[in-house]
């Protein structure tokens, strides 16, 4: 997706420990512009499959996930918390997912009410790395009995394992961006 490309080499960061900074555009800022042509891109690579709900975990993948669900036929998007809260039922999915750009392990939760065995689930997010994410998110909708018909990821890191492991699964994964390297703070794309 060339626009996305262009987009994270005129204005994405390379940081020391080969993290890639988009949060100008991506999840801090967000252009919306680009991502309704993301939405419409994850609709046109998925469109061949039937998508009961969009799944994804908080908070960089929530507006990502929303944009893409206008394309989908507004179908529902819900996301998995981080954080337990009072107003959160007390039914839920719940998994440890370890973040690489974090160092650090946290829960997710979703509640019971909003994953359903047999939908077809499509998971979207901002980024794929190791795949801890996905792979927490994967482990609720085999809880939920639901199927995962799907992975959208925006930016992939591809020198790195996530979307292997996934695909050894058995995992559809498709990336608008899939980055090769960035050593010596240069992106190359893949």
């Amino acid at each position: 997706m060339e626009i996305l490309k262009n987009k994270i080499l005129t204005d994405g960061i390379v940081k020391s420990g080969e993290i890639l900074k988009v949060d100008n555009f991506l999840n801090h800022q967000i252009d919306v512009t680009l991502l309704n042509e993301i939405g419409k891109e994850f609709k046109r690579r998925f469109n061949d499959i039937e998508v009961d709900k969009i799944l994804t975990i908080e908070s960089s993948g929530i507006a990502i996930a929303v944009i893409a669900s206008q394309y989908f036929d507004n179908i529902p998007v819900v996301f998995a918390k981080k954080q337990e809260s009072t107003n959160l039922d007390a039914q839920v999915y719940k998994t440890k997912v370890f973040s690489y750009t974090k160092n650090k392990e946290y829960n997710i939760m979703v509640s019971k009410r909003y994953i359903s065995k047999g939908e077809k689930v499509l998971i979207i997010d901002d980024f794929l790395a190791k795949g801890g994410a996905v792979l927490g998110l994967y482990d609720i909708l085999e809880q939920a009995g639901a199927e995962l018909i799907g992975v959208g990821i925006v930016i992939e890191k591809s020198y790195q394992d996530g979307s292997v492991i996934l695909k050894e699964k058995g995992v559809r994964v498709e990336s608008l961006a899939c980055i090769e390297s960035l050593k010596n703070k240069m992106i190359r794309f893949k």
